[in-house]
């Protein structure tokens, strides 16, 4: 039976002329070739084929150009001399790094996640790279027409800081992505958190959660509240332009925006949030800050010539003078930049002391 339907279809072709057969043979191509849903796919897999192939290589390239991953450490923090009055609070800092390395766990819990809120909140569920991030940063630049989002985790930020040079560039974005996945392999969320806490730039000299806690607010870090933790956390943004000392308004701006990311993602009560937004955090002034350079040069000439390189961290006491004759000499030589009398003693141990300042 289909034979002769099959012979009758094409009987009847052949009595309809060369129009219908031409019709015919249309059909049968279309019948016998791929949909376009079919091509689409299809074209699909091969271009994301080859854009994964590209991407490896690209990978490949950028991993060749860095040290090997192997002998790749984080560098060691630039020892510091740290100052300290009669009262055992810290007068002055310095160093190429002011300020000292602090554990995440002597920090309150909301100063660390303060800086997760606000810079990276996908921070504990990401492998160093957040896509969805990116994404979101991208479509808020395309929005607003500039650039008013950053894609970068917090590792990716702690890679730069560590390892590379602060140019915007294609080339050094690709290195520290690279970067970035290594570190998340070698070290753990919370070790990362604490490496960019002491690492990151605070403006005005200050390296390091500990160092800007001392400078802006004349208090250890692990003292801080929460309307000083979310000012901290709203400077790495643009530490130079949100600096309390210079633009309050502008920090503490900032600092809303970091209560109301923390609030949103349950860092902090809303009770929590009202209390630091109506006692606002306010910098402080630096007392004395002229005399106490003075001196802290002074001090650093002595400890050149008494220790020579400094190759660890250093806490210099200062001591009263017991009379004040020895006060007034004392100054006298100091003003006269004058270094004939002895040097205090200062023992190659961590804590050294200087006497008769």
């Amino acid at each position: 039976m289909a034979l002769q339907r099959s012979k009758a279809r094409r009987a009847r072709a052949l009595d309809a002329g060369p129009a219908a057969q031409a019709t015919e043979r249309s059909r049968k191509r279309k019948r016998g070739g791929r949909s376009p849903l079919r091509r689409l796919i299809y074209w699909s897999l091969v271009l994301g084929l080859w854009a994964l192939i590209a991407a490896v290589g690209t990978i490949a390239f950028v991993v060749s150009t860095l040290p090997p991953i192997q002998s790749l450490e984080v560098p060691k923090r630039p020892p510091t001399i740290e100052i300290v009055g009669t009262d055992g609070r810290s007068l002055i800092t310095r160093g190429e790094m002011s300020g000292t390395d602090v554990s995440i766990k002597d920090l309150p819990a909301y100063l660390p996640r303060a800086f997760v809120a606000i810079e990276d909140r996908r921070f504990f569920n990401h492998s160093g790279v957040d896509p969805i991030g990116l994404l979101r940063a991208v479509a808020a630049n395309v929005l607003r027409r500039g650039v008013s989002q950053g894609g970068s985790t917090i590792t990716q930020q702690l890679a730069k800081n560590l390892f590379l040079t602060q140019e915007r560039t294609l080339w050094r974005k690709m290195q520290e992505l690279v970067l970035a996945l290594w570190l998340e392999r070698k070290f753990s969320k919370t070790e990362i958190l604490e490496l960019y806490l002491n690492r990151v730039y605070f403006g005005s000299g200050a390296y390091g959660v500990e160092a800007a806690a001392q400078r802006y607010f004349g208090k250890p870090a692990r003292e801080v509240k929460i309307a000083e933790a979310a000012m901290l956390a709203g400077l790495v943004k643009s530490p130079s332009r949100l600096a309390p000392s210079r633009n309050p308004n502008g920090a503490e701006r900032r600092a809303q925006a970091v209560l109301a990311a923390m609030t949103e993602l349950g860092f902090v009560t809303e009770t929590m949030a009202k209390t630091a937004l109506a006692q606002p955090a306010r910098a402080v002034k630096p007392a004395g800050a002229g005399s106490v350079n003075y001196v802290a040069d002074w001090i650093m000439d002595v400890l050149d010539d008494l220790v020579g390189r400094v190759e660890q961290d250093l806490v210099v006491e200062t001591r009263p003078m017991a009379r004040c004759a020895r006060w007034s000499a004392a100054r006298a030589m100091l003003k006269a930049n004058s270094t004939a009398r002895s040097p205090p003693s200062v023992s190659p141990a961590r804590r050294s002391s200087l006497s008769s300042i």
